[in-house]
């Protein structure tokens, strides 16, 4: 398969990945998790005693996605994605979250994005990590912030979209690697 090929295949599949992850949180935060709170989120247990809402794992992976379409499609792409999240982010919610939802996203977004397009060139690993940090601390705030007038969950949101970031580590040194020895680039 020529490069490429496999640069559009892949950020195909990083761009349905990122896609899927904004309405499955949003479906999660009203629905799922160990206990939930009257007008407020669906909570799982994040470690160190904290708890977050349920949707804090698919938003710290969306962030890492996002990179990763940079990455194969570039930043047009990357843009669009941004865009398109913001209104996916409105869906599987309930009204009343739909506009903190929305913005965290779109805010959230644009604030990773704009780490990560000037580190990139200095390390995928590093890029996506930095960038990933930024964005889900400005998404804690907002959406906590917008959809509850609280940050009462602020340190479990931070933990646990930072426990999947974390887990993405592996697969972006692998990518990393990879990219190295078939010649691959940022697009």
């Amino acid at each position: 398969m020529n490069t490429r090929n496999r640069q559009w295949i892949e950020g195909g599949i990083f761009l349905a990945g990122f896609a899927a992850c904004i309405p499955l949180a949003n479906y999660m935060i009203g629905h799922v998790g160990t206990m939930c709170v009257p007008d407020g989120p669906c909570l799982i247990p994040v470690g160190f005693g904290l708890t977050a809402p349920s949707g804090v794992l698919l938003v710290g992976l969306a962030l890492v996605l996002r990179d990763l379409v940079q990455r194969r499609l570039g930043l047009l792409w990357s843009l669009g994605a941004i865009i398109v999240g913001a209104f996916l982010s409105t869906t599987f919610t309930a009204p009343s979250l739909a506009l903190a939802s929305a913005s965290a996203f779109l805010i959230s977004e644009f604030a990773d994005l704009l780490v990560f397009t000037p580190l990139q060139k200095k390390g995928l690993v590093k890029a996506a990590f930095a960038s990933s940090i930024v964005g889900l601390i400005v998404d804690s705030v907002m959406f906590l912030w917008l959809a509850f007038g609280s940050l009462d969950f602020l340190a479990g949101q931070v933990v646990g979209k930072l426990i999947m970031v974390v887990a993405a580590l592996p697969l972006l040194f692998w990518i990393r690697n990879r990219d190295r020895r078939l010649g691959l680039m940022a697009a």
